[in-house]
Formats: structure tokens, sequence, C-alpha cells
């Protein structure tokens, strides 16, 4: 169960931490800002069309999805702060390159323990093929939010 888990979260701590919240060098500063709410309100807009959920579905789930994204998004600030710092650094030491791999690893660690705590909970109010369905849109979700961000800023 962990060797499904911690690919997938990998590939979510990393695409938020590499992409979502870093200004291209050479860009405008005045292009619109990435805002955490609108995000937040538009993955529960997708994630309710996307799974069908039903009134009741939607009002004990969303709070706890929210929840979940949030401590992910906790987990894995060090390992965002560190891989900016490294950046701006230009450091060729090995030591600090294994300290953020350290860093990251843990965190990763960190998102699947809490994925793991979640969905035994979600799996308390969807039904296992909602559930499944909530990885894969999760996934969409993001693949096309980096898809617009990018051509938001070419």
């Amino acid at each position: 169960m962990i060797r499904r888990i911690v690919p997938f979260v990998s590939i979510v701590l990393l695409s938020f931490s590499v992409e979502a919240w870093v200004q291209p060098e050479g860009k405008p500063k005045d292009r619109k800002h990435f805002g955490k709410e609108e995000f937040d309100a538009k993955f529960d807009t997708f994630i309710v069309a996307e799974l069908g959920l039903s009134p009741e579905e939607e009002a004990a789930f969303l709070p706890l999805c929210d929840e979940y994204r949030q401590k992910k998004f906790e987990a894995g600030r060090d390992c965002r702060r560190s891989l900016r710092e490294l950046r701006k650094e230009d450091s060729s030491e090995d030591s600090r390159y294994s300290q953020v791999i350290d860093c990251c690893v843990e965190a990763d660690l960190k998102v699947a323990q809490l994925s793991k705590v979640y969905y035994e909970r979600f799996k308390k109010i969807l039904p296992p093929a909602k559930l499944f369905r909530y990885r894969e849109a999760e996934q969409k979700f993001i693949r096309r939010f980096l898809r617009r961000r990018e051509r938001r800023l070419e």
C-alpha cells in the first residue's frame, strides 16, 4: 500500500513545490499572483463535479479533504523552502544536496502517513469507487492547473 502512495505523494508534492508557487525569472511581477483561496474553491468545485457527490457527501467530504490538503501543504513546507534556498545558493557541496534530499524524503514520508490516515477517514464518507475516482480527479485537476498556469506565464 505504501509503495502506491509514496510515488503519488511525491509527484503531487514536487509538482506543487516546483511549479505552483515559483515565479519564473524574467517574467513581470504584475501577473496574476497565485491565490490559495481561488485554488481551493476551484478544486472543490472540480471534485464535486468529477465524483458526482451528493449534498450529504459534499458536506462531509470537502471540509475533511481541505484539511488533508492543508496538512499535506504544511508537511512539504520545509522541503520547498530548502529547494528554494538551494537554487539561490548555487551550491556544489554534496552535503548541502544530501541535506535537502533528506528533508524532502522526510516530507514525502509525512505526506504518505497523512494519506494513510485521511484515506481511512475518507472511507467512512465515500464508497470505494468514488474514493478511487477522487485520487484520479485530484491528479487530473493538478495537471490542468499547472498547464493553465504554464500557458499564462509564457
